[in-house]
């Protein structure tokens, strides 16, 4: 072995040394990828016709309230009597709270045969505007069992000082794995929210 040989093997070494190392990183960092976050939205009910409305009403849907628990981004599940998990990679697309006023709004639509029901009060004359205020008191989901909807509402027709209110609880079974189907059970919980609703405005027509 030459002189030259001897001096090249602590350079070698010291290169082989960097690329290991580099290697062991890009490893480290890989194993440490966070999974991929999932988002998700409240759908109307598509199986909801009109209810037999006398004709369209204009309708806005807010304020709508949730409770704090469930008002953030991460999707909140059940997993005991005291114990909720708040999932960081399975989120909600839109805040909740809006996502929910939204989804009423489409169902009562559909319900009462209006366009004219929105969460934005985009009817310039409130005399015939009919006001419908949201306030979930129970949001609850548990994988693989069932979803919970605790409503309580409040429906004032144009023109009258006092309100129509009522409670509605919905429960709905999970129909399997994941998150797809508790998302389903609450679009189904609403709709049966959105039912008594309606139910509300048509037993009490303006005069």
């Amino acid at each position: 072995m030459t002189d030259a040989t001897v001096r090249s093997l602590p350079r070698f070494s010291a290169r082989l040394t960097t690329c290991v190392m580099l290697a062991l990183a890009a490893a480290l960092l890989g194993a440490c990828k966070s999974p991929a976050t999932n988002f998700y939205t409240l759908s109307p009910d598509e199986s909801l016709s009109s209810t037999g409305a006398s004709r369209p009403i204009a309708a806005v849907v807010g304020p709508v309230t949730i409770p704090e628990i469930v008002d953030r981004p991460q999707i909140v599940t059940r997993i005991g009597n005291n114990e909720v998990e708040v999932n960081e990679f399975d989120r909600w697309a839109q805040p909740l709270g809006g996502d929910i006023g939204r989804v009423i709004a489409a169902d009562l639509g559909a319900l009462l045969n209006s366009q004219q029901i929105s969460v934005f009060d985009a009817v310039r004359d409130p005399s015939v505007v009919w006001r419908v205020r949201i306030d979930v008191m129970r949001f609850e989901s548990v994988p693989g069992r069932d979803v919970t909807v605790d409503v309580l509402w409040a429906v004032r027709p144009p023109g009258k000082v006092r309100a129509v209110t009522g409670r509605s609880v919905a429960r709905e079974s999970v129909s399997g794995p994941g998150f797809e189907p508790i998302i389903a059970a609450h679009d189904r919980a609403l709709a049966s929210v959105s039912r008594d609703i309606a139910a509300a405005v048509q037993a009490n027509p303006v005069q």
